[in-house]
């Protein structure tokens, strides 16, 4: 019986493949014959460029599916596209030349791959002569005003003129041939990069007569002299807006601030600097801190240091406590408020004796109705001041225990109180009898 039923399904099959029409012809799976005839594939090229291409494609047994071309810089694909093949014909496409930081002039491979149904592959490739762009100028962008960079050798341009002491701008080439594109650099992790437009922070000692300078083959730019230093030290640049020195200083040390102008009229951190008679002077203990000039919000922030890190409080009472939370922020709670972000967290300022503290204006630099923040033992989520740890005796500011209104250890006004508008509170932590036992005083000034 097992026979009869196995010759039946043979004499089924056979029926049904000699049924079929005689221009039909069926195909086992990973067979078929794509090919490729190139109509227009570029020989030579600049970086930068759209590279145009016209190709014939074909498969006269099986459904075509995709057509890839890849541009290769050793082997490497730096640039490819897919096109979808539905029939047999001709397609055309671009191909962008990446524009890219140290690669000379040399060839490339052109890899036109093109892919049936079946996944049957033809590879055709062809060799492309690659060179730079000759510019015949860049454009500095800075703002509403654009500056003409002039081409003094190959790959080097500048412009020299009289400037301002900071030039923040994009710099733009034209495009170059019927093929080319317009190529833009701009700043990034502190480095000049291709493809997009974030100023370049440029910047002289002094404003006056300077060059500006860029290579577009190595991406080297200048200037990058920073004019402002503390005791002699220079500041470096953090970004455009903020620049920053690392120092060891004594209290009550005279700090000799050069370069900001208008100095005088920034909000100061009177915990960490005081102001005598136009001079400024240490007014937290002896040790490391960052000082770092912020132009934007034009206030100097300074933060404690263990080497060369932010300091954490230690097990010993020593070291920093931040400020992570909602109604305070410095120079102005309206417009620099910490909130939850941890990169915003002030450091109250160490004083010695294992005291911390950190003084506000109601209104000004502190919320007067309603406050929301806690002490932590990082510039961080980790350690931190619960309820258990902390206690005040303070008749306007409470500690939270989870169950008063505010999370453990988070700061609240009172109920019915408020700060007076204007008035000066400092706030100081006492960690002497230990780290677990701190106590909190609120004094109005």
């Amino acid at each position: 019986m097992r026979k009869v039923i196995n010759y039946s399904a043979l004499l089924v099959l056979f029926a049904l493949l000699f049924s079929c029409k005689e221009d039909e012809l069926i195909v086992p799976y990973g067979e078929g014959d794509p090919t490729i005839e190139l109509k227009q594939s570029p020989k030579t090229a600049l970086f930068g460029d759209s590279l145009q291409f016209t190709v014939n494609v074909a498969d006269q047994s099986i459904d075509l599916s995709t057509l890839k071309v890849e541009l290769l810089f050793s082997e490497e694909n730096v640039s490819e596209i897919k096109i979808r093949t539905k029939e047999n014909g001709e397609y055309s496409g671009k191909l962008f030349v990446p524009f890219k930081k140290n690669i000379p002039n040399g060839t490339a491979i052109l890899r036109y791959t093109l892919e049936n149904v079946q996944r049957v592959k033809e590879v055709h490739e062809e060799q492309i002569t690659l060179s730079r762009p000759d510019f015949p100028y860049l454009t500095l962008v800075a703002g509403t005003t654009k500056y003409r960079m002039e081409r003094v050798a190959t790959n080097q341009y500048e412009l020299t003129q009289e400037l301002p002491m900071k030039v923040s701008g994009y710099i733009e080439a034209p495009k170059v041939g019927n093929l080319g594109n317009i190529i833009q650099f701009g700043y990034e992790n502190n480095a000049v990069v291709q493809g997009i437009n974030t100023p370049i922070p440029f910047s002289n000692t002094s404003a006056g007569v300077y060059t500006i300078a860029f290579n577009t083959l190595t991406y080297e730019a200048s200037p990058f002299l920073i004019g402002y230093s503390i005791n002699g030290e220079s500041m470096k640049m953090v970004n455009e807006n903020q620049y920053a020195v690392d120092l060891n200083v004594t209290q009550g040390q005279e700090l000799e601030i050069e370069g900001i102008e208008g100095f005088n009229a920034w909000w100061l951190d009177k915990d960490f600097i005081r102001e005598e008679g136009g001079k400024y002077y240490v007014n937290a203990m002896t040790g490391k801190y960052r000082f770092t000039a912020d132009f934007d919000k034009e206030y100097m922030k300074i933060e404690p240091m263990s080497g060369n890190d932010l300091a954490h409080l230690n097990a010993d009472g020593t070291g920093a406590i931040w400020i992570i939370g909602e109604g305070i922020g410095k120079p102005s709670v309206a417009a620099n408020e910490v909130g939850w972000d941890t990169g915003k967290a002030i450091s109250l300022a160490p004083m010695g004796n294992k005291k911390y503290q950190v003084t506000v204006v109601a209104g000004q630099t502190i919320k007067t109705d309603n406050i929301n923040f806690k002490f932590f033992h990082q510039k961080n989520w980790g350690g931190e001041f619960k309820h258990t740890d902390i206690t005040t005796n303070s008749d306007v500011v409470f500690v939270g225990d989870g169950s008063n209104g505010r999370d453990s250890g988070n700061l609240g006004l009172s109920a019915g109180k408020t700060l007076e508008a204007g008035a000066t509170y400092v706030f100081v932590v006492d960690l002497s009898e230990g780290n677990n036992k701190a106590k909190l005083t609120v004094t109005k000034l």
